[in-house]
């Protein structure tokens, strides 16, 4: 595992961002762990953040694309905190674009923030974490909408690696099939655990054998298939 894979998991750990335990999720199911990115709230935190981003993204995609598109609300500083980084990084400017929630009449106007979409763009689009894969349902028309780009790939921070809405595959495995794009993460529950499994983060165990086994029956129940 990449370098800075493993110290983008201990990082969501030391920001309280990823949790071990016992959860209720929005769909009803009983977790072992969960995500909460909105427990990124510094601006130290927020740099790391867009610099882990943006070397998934350079690792995965490359360069070769124009705007980096973050759905509202959470998308927004992601998008930000990420073309900052790529140009701190690697010299190169991405437009950041996100959508409102509500089309602005008056001044800056229309459904967009920041850049507008221009017909032969290259976009990717970045997210916290992708459960259902109901935000890209939302945005990918949108952003179609806006002019005749392409989307080459969706990056999230952490794949659940659980059953979406067709309860078969996971979320990024579904958006795959549904639009065409390719979707990934910046680590997986798989890599997730095998870093921290009997490993001191924050200066205890974080995963023992007891939420171990809580992870292990869950994904027996709720795991996606490959």
């Amino acid at each position: 595992m990449e370098q800075y894979k493993q110290e983008f998991i201990e990082f969501m750990v030391e920001s309280d961002v990823l949790k071990f335990g016992e959860f209720t999720l929005k769909s009803g199911r009983k977790s072992p762990f969960f995500m909460n990115a909105g427990a990124y709230v510094t601006g130290t935190q927020l740099m790391k953040l867009g610099e882990y981003y943006a070397k998934a993204i350079h690792d995965t995609y490359g360069l070769d694309f124009d705007v980096l598109f973050g759905p509202a609300y959470k998308g927004i500083p992601l998008s930000v905190a990420t073309t900052m980084a790529i140009s701190n990084l690697y010299g190169k400017d991405i437009r950041y674009c996100s959508n409102r929630k509500e089309v602005k009449d008056h001044g800056d106007t229309g459904i967009l923030l920041g850049s507008k979409l221009k017909d032969g763009d290259k976009v990717v689009i970045i997210e916290d974490v992708t459960t259902s894969g109901k935000s890209i349902e939302e945005t990918f028309p949108i952003i179609k909408a806006q002019a005749d780009v392409e989307v080459i790939g969706l990056m999230v921070s952490l794949n659940r690696m659980e059953v979406g809405k067709g309860n078969v595959k996971c979320a990024l495995d579904e958006v795959k099939d549904l639009y065409g794009i390719d979707a990934n993460a910046i680590v997986t529950m798989d890599e997730v655990t095998e870093h921290l499994y009997n490993k001191e983060c924050k200066g205890k165990i974080v995963i023992d054998d007891k939420i171990k086994s809580a992870i292990d029956a869950y994904y027996a129940q709720y795991g996606a298939k490959s």
